[in-house]
């Protein structure tokens, strides 16, 4: 019989020419915006909701309580992002990278994400229920909350990052591969189904797993 392999993510890498500085104040929600690079941009309060950004590069952004419900990514870099708090419910990424951010809470449920490569961030609370994703990759990364709960995940792998506490409740996973993370909690362990783990993450977790099946563990 063939061993059964666990596929890593399908990440291309982002290449961005001939941008064109653009101005943040300009923004607005339900507007396109295509090859253009934001600096030390402050959306802070805003609202770029149904905004859509295609070959853009964001550095040094701020975006502390800025609405982007619905708004699309594509073939965008996200280079130091600094959000207490982050609402992007509905939204779509596809062929984005997020590097060296902040986030503290970030709404991100029933979102879309296809290719989506999350590097050296600093992640709080991050709500991805309900959400499709396809080929992500977290590299580097502190996350104390992530929420799957409902999500679809298809080729997901963690490299050397921590997660505090991991929810799969009714997750429906297939080559999600969590050998690369320190698991600390999880809940939802039928959900677990579709992810590979290795030997010492079964053993931290033997305490979840026998509670899942009512089994004492005793000396």
């Amino acid at each position: 019989m063939a061993k059964l392999t666990t596929l890593s993510p399908k990440i291309e890498r982002l290449v961005l020419v001939d941008l064109t500085d653009g101005d943040p104040e300009t923004l607005e929600a339900r507007e396109s915006y295509d090859g253009l690079r934001f600096v030390s941009a402050d959306l802070g309060g805003r609202s770029l909701a149904a905004a859509s950004f295609s070959e853009c590069e964001f550095l040094d952004l701020s975006a502390n309580g800025c609405d982007l419900r619905s708004a699309s990514f594509v073939e965008t870099r996200i280079e130091r992002l600094d959000a207490p708090i982050l609402a992007a419910p509905r939204s779509r990424f596809r062929d984005v990278e997020l590097q060296g951010s902040r986030i503290g809470s970030a709404e991100f449920y029933d979102a879309s994400w296809q290719s989506v490569h999350i590097s050296n961030c600093k992640l709080g609370f991050v709500n991805l229920r309900g959400a499709e994703l396809r080929d992500v990759l977290f590299t580097d990364c502190t996350i104390d909350e992530l929420d799957l709960g409902g999500a679809a995940a298809h080729r997901m792998s963690f490299v050397n990052t921590t997660v505090t506490s991991l929810d799969v409740t009714r997750a429906k996973l297939e080559h999600v591969d969590l050998r690369g993370a320190e698991l600390r909690g999880l809940t939802g362990l039928e959900g677990l189904r579709g992810a590979t783990v290795n030997p010492y993450q079964v053993s931290d977790l033997a305490t979840v797993f026998a509670r899942h099946f009512g089994i004492k563990i005793e000396d």
